[in-house]
């Protein structure tokens, strides 16, 4: 199982690259940009990020001040507005509240006890947390979304039914705990989704993993 995680890997790599994810100016951003891509494209995000930006308000107390309702009218353009302000709304409260606006004093935290105390944050589920504590936080746990489980069902590591936790345990017990790792397998994952493991039509000739 190592060896092919690890083949999987390499072909990705030399086909695509390094990925330098996840775009942000800072861990806050991150953090921002991790609710607001839910169920959307990055495009979509950036413009709403955008927006924060140029009102002045990407700031843990801005966010934290703001009425719920200009919040919503500021990010309208990453879809499903009022849940994702409502979902943003409460994890800047969790985050001004337990760590004092203070992404050190918050990824400083035991990497498990942290994921835990996300999971608890309404709106805020596995990828989520898992993509911020990741990306925002460089800690190592594995970020898994539905190209990940596509390609890996595809190659039958995986049952096509299996849950979240169960795919994230994969690459978990199977590879070095290394945040660095992680980051580029999931982006890789990604890309490979988007260019060749389609949804309805994969493009397995020309993929870098045919014949694996």
């Amino acid at each position: 199982m190592n060896k092919k995680l690890d083949d999987i890997f390499r072909r990705m790599f030399a086909a695509f690259g390094p990925q330098h994810w996840w775009p942000g100016e800072s861990p806050f951003e991150v953090m921002v940009g991790a609710v607001l891509t839910q169920n959307t494209n990055w495009g979509n995000v950036e413009r709403a990020i955008g927006r924060l930006k140029q009102e002045g308000i990407l700031s843990p107390q801005a966010i934290y001040e703001i009425p719920l309702s200009l919040l919503s009218s500021y990010i309208q353009s990453a879809g499903y507005y009022n849940i994702k302000a409502g979902r943003l709304k409460n994890l800047i409260s969790f985050f001004v509240e337990e760590y004092e606006a203070d992404t050190e004093k918050m990824f400083a935290e035991d990497t498990e006890a942290l994921r835990q105390k996300l999971l608890v944050i309404k709106g805020i589920g596995p990828e989520t947390a898992d993509s911020i504590l990741l990306y925002a936080g460089h800690k190592p746990t594995f970020v898994v979304d539905a190209y990940t489980q596509r390609v890996i069902s595809r190659h039958l590591l995986i049952a096509e039914d299996a849950d979240y936790e169960e795919i994230r345990a994969l690459f978990m017990d199977r590879l070095p705990c290394d945040a660095a790792l992680f980051n580029e397998f999931h982006a890789l994952f990604v890309k490979l989704g988007k260019t060749y493991c389609k949804k309805k039509t994969p493009l397995c000739q020309d993929c870098p993993l045919n014949g694996l």
